[in-house]
């Protein structure tokens, strides 16, 4: 048996979601560009799999358009923008604690000559709304700011980024990654104020290898994939119809139970505060965040990549930082300018609707067994 904290990683994949991509591969399994029944079937099916994830986000089936992941679904949005915005400047605002697949295409497109304004985070990793509304230029292109933190689970002020845009009358898009903020916190695309916005299959018990991008009605953005003209001409190549068939069952599932999900998730995370204070008293805990889903703690004086391969032996899963960093130092915990100790123990913490409080105790012994059976670093 193993206890799984790292949700924020990968979610495993709900039976019905499994069962609704076999389903899709198995039965349905028709070119959806096919003229003959088959491939036809097949593309209703993708017209109602659309309906319910964007009845799920609160946006029109319309404004939904597929992608491989959730970093596919960043960077068109980047690319797009800009392409859109060319003519009104080269100048980016976004966040030092943004995903790698905002930062890394933001960083390319800084070398290639457009300037970015990156907003830094306090100690606790919130961004000062008005510190995002005094980075507004005339000549600024686009604006990239992230719902929900992946490692810190706080949650941005894309709302008022959202308002400061209009008042200023700044020309800028505004793009929000809501990868770890979908069924997590309430919002919709609209209520948010964004103008486009990513999403993706995997943190919400789909399969990996499909996401989304909320594309704001009237917006043409230029296609991420030229070809045969599917996902109305923006990204060609043949649905991934058994990925998407899973992703609408999740998508379904998430939304009917997204209030309980919520609750549940909130509770377990104030017991794993709870249970660290009164076991583990100088464990730090980085921020309380605002998701009910990520909690960022540190063990000082031990180095989390050690602390995470021990606890792995115990069957215990969890992360130093955003997996998509592959072993590399994260750049967001540096962000919030920890002490060096703290900085070398931190560690990521992450539910979901299934983690019970069995799984926090055996966090817990984990690492007070740590504490007792490894060596401390010397920085």
């Amino acid at each position: 048996m193993f206890h799984y904290l790292d949700n924020a990683a990968t979610t495993p994949v709900r039976p019905e979601a499994a069962q609704a991509a076999m389903e899709a591969m198995t039965q349905g399994w028709g070119n959806p560009s096919s003229q003959y029944a088959l491939g036809k079937e097949a593309a209703g099916r993708i017209k109602d799999w659309r309906g319910d994830i964007a009845g799920a986000l609160g946006c029109r089936p319309e404004e939904l358009f597929f992608t491989s992941c959730g970093s596919e679904s960043d960077n068109w949005a980047i690319s797009g923008a800009l392409e859109l915005g060319r003519r009104t400047g080269k100048h980016i605002v976004t966040t030092a604690i943004e995903h790698a697949a905002v930062l890394e295409p933001v960083k390319a497109l800084e070398r290639q000559g457009y300037e970015v304004t990156y907003l830094q985070p306090d100690r606790q990793g919130n961004i000062d709304p008005a510190q995002a509304a005094a980075a507004l230029r005339p000549d600024t292109a686009l604006v990239s700011m992230m719902l929900v933190n992946n490692e810190l689970g706080t949650i941005l002020p894309v709302r008022e980024t959202a308002r400061a845009i209009r008042q200023s009358g700044c020309p800028a898009l505004l793009h929000c990654d809501a990868v770890q903020g979908f069924f997590k916190v309430p919002f919709s695309p609209k209520e948010l104020g964004v103008d486009l916005l990513s999403i993706s299959g995997h943190k919400v018990h789909a399969p990996k290898g499909v996401g989304a991008l909320y594309i704001r009605q009237g917006l043409k953005l230029p296609p991420m994939i030229r070809g045969g003209g599917q996902e109305g001409g923006c990204r060609s190549g043949t649905e991934a119809t058994g990925q998407l068939a899973a992703f609408a069952a999740a998508a379904r599932l998430g939304a009917a139970s997204m209030k309980k999900d919520i609750a549940h998730m909130s509770a377990v995370k104030a017991y794993a505060v709870d249970r660290l204070a009164e076991a583990i008293p100088d464990a730090v805990i980085l921020t309380s965040g605002g998701a009910p889903h990520i909690l960022p703690i540190s063990l000082p004086g031990y180095k989390s990549e050690v602390v995470v391969r021990f606890l792995s032996d115990r069957g215990v899963y969890l992360s130093s930082g955003s997996a998509c960093h592959k072993g590399k130092p994260s750049h967001v915990f540096a962000a919030l300018r920890l002490p060096k100790p703290v900085l070398d123990g931190a560690l990521r913490v992450s539910l979901s609707y299934d983690t019970a409080r069995e799984d926090v105790d055996a966090l817990i012994e984990g690492l007070n067994a740590a504490k007792h059976g490894l060596f401390p670093t010397l920085s």
